[in-house]
């Protein structure tokens, strides 16, 4: 799909927090700017490969000098929202990451990645053994409270953070999973299948929007309570068991979710 590039409205902008007194406001005004842009890029009238305006027109339009719109803008670039794109100005980017609904997507993402010329990478976040809830037990097709291994890792592309994936299995099935196994980025389905020949066959999936934690926002360099594309996602074996009941948070600029082509009948 290509998409149109849209001249923003700057008179959308909301006034930026000025003290009457003149005293200077709470919080800075660059990130006061950097939140504005973020609520204008993040609204229906934006997407992937979008033009922002100049410096110079957010700068007359908010009042402040262009060296604080330029501060603002520079750290959208870095935390990946917004890109420089040569003489032709600023960007919005164009996702990263086209994960596919169907098939077996869900288990390659390293490869997804390198198809399109990225560079992967992943983070051991946090690694528990814990109990089912009945929500988590219903899911995997066990007992409620029955023993479970917790998996939660950040994923980057070219370093940049895309998603928050965490990862619920049954500890029967993979007794000798330790937090060390995935430290250096090892593939937990490449672990399952050479300890325990267990190969993920198929999977359920649902795909939604959720609004950001404090955690999540911070790890994906995002406004808290701001939207993200959230995936469920139940993956079972070859003979149809439940191995693992997955919740990914994606990065709403950075990833989009594909499917296949399908005949259309009317």
């Amino acid at each position: 799909m290509v998409w149109a590039s849209w001249i923003m409205d700057t008179k959308a902008l909301r006034p930026l927090d000025r003290n009457r007194d003149g005293a200077r406001p709470r919080t800075p005004i660059y990130v006061q700017v950097q939140d504005r842009i973020q609520e204008l890029i993040g609204g229906p009238d934006f997407g992937p490969g979008d033009r922002v305006p100049s410096e110079r027109s957010l700068a007359e339009e908010l009042g402040i000098n262009r060296m604080t719109v330029r501060k603002a803008i520079e750290r959208l670039v870095d935390i990946g929202l917004l890109e420089r794109n040569g003489t032709s100005g600023t960007r919005i980017p164009v996702p990263r990451v086209m994960r596919p609904v169907e098939g077996h997507g869900f288990s390659g993402i390293t490869r997804i990645i390198r198809s399109a010329g990225g560079t992967p990478g992943n983070k051991l976040l946090h690694f528990e053994l814990g109990r089912a809830t009945a929500k988590v037990a219903s899911r995997l097709a066990i007992a409620e409270g029955a023993e479970l291994v917790l998996v939660r890792r950040l994923w980057t592309v070219n370093e940049t953070p895309f998603c928050i994936e965490t990862s619920h299995l049954p500890a029967a099935l993979i007794p000798d999973l330790h937090a060390e196994d995935l430290t250096a980025g090892q593939s937990l389905y490449g672990l399952i299948k050479t300890r325990h020949n267990i190969d993920i066959a198929s999977s359920e999936r649902l795909i939604a929007v959720a609004l950001l934690t404090e955690m999540e926002a911070r790890l994906l360099r995002l406004k808290a309570g701001g939207p993200a594309l959230l995936l469920r996602l139940v993956a079972f074996d070859q003979t149809g068991r439940p191995i693992e009941y997955m919740t990914s948070v994606n990065h709403p600029q950075l990833v989009v979710f594909k499917t296949a082509k399908a005949e259309t009948t009317w």
